[in-house]
């Protein structure tokens, strides 16, 4: 009877032991998917100023076609992300292009004076570190859950419940990581 009872107990708290690391799985991995939600909220402000920022400095220097394009081009492939690693890679091109498109607007005096340019160029700046934050939050919930998925006792029990790992957002590309360079010279 006595060993009846000890295995119903051993068994009881396995049961319960186990219940806990499923339910800190599933909790972590909603933390990813939430972190996540947060990067695209905070991308999808990026991207709705953009249009503003780009129509107000078509209007002081319309002959900058091909950068207009190229940032529009960049704003249409990051949207179009499927995953963290599409998402960085085409968010560094975006990042180069507008950094294209400010080098632009440098040229022109009379756009730095530009109140609605002034304006867009912050709530721009605003959103960037928004998108940093983001990201950063995002990185370390994905850190939280790929370790406890890749260490004891999750190692032995996320694969068959169906966790897997998941990508951080990071730059792939480490010509992205380096600032852009405009010539002027042409």
């Amino acid at each position: 009877m006595t060993v009846l009872i000890v295995l119903v107990v051993v068994l009881l708290l396995a049961g319960l032991l186990l219940a806990w690391l499923y339910n800190r799985l599933v909790r972590l991995r909603n933390r990813v998917d939430n972190a996540w939600a947060q990067v695209e909220v905070q991308l999808k402000r990026r991207w709705d100023l953009i249009p503003n920022l780009v129509e107000t400095v078509k209007g002081y220097a319309a002959h900058e076609r091909e950068t207009f394009e190229a940032v529009t081009e960049a704003r249409t492939r990051a949207q179009e992300a499927r995953n963290p690693a599409e998402a960085a890679q085409a968010e560094g091109i975006l990042g180069a292009a507008l950094g294209r498109l400010f080098a632009v607007a440098e040229a022109y005096p009379e756009l730095q004076a530009d109140e609605n340019f002034r304006q867009l160029q912050t709530e721009l700046a605003e959103t960037e570190n928004r998108v940093a934050v983001s990201r950063q939050v995002y990185n370390d919930a994905v850190l939280t859950y790929n370790n406890a998925i890749q260490t004891f006792p999750g190692l032995v029990l996320a694969g068959p419940l169906g966790f897997t790992a998941r990508e951080f957002f990071e730059v792939a590309d480490e010509a992205q990581r380096e600032p852009p360079r405009v010539d002027f010279a042409r």
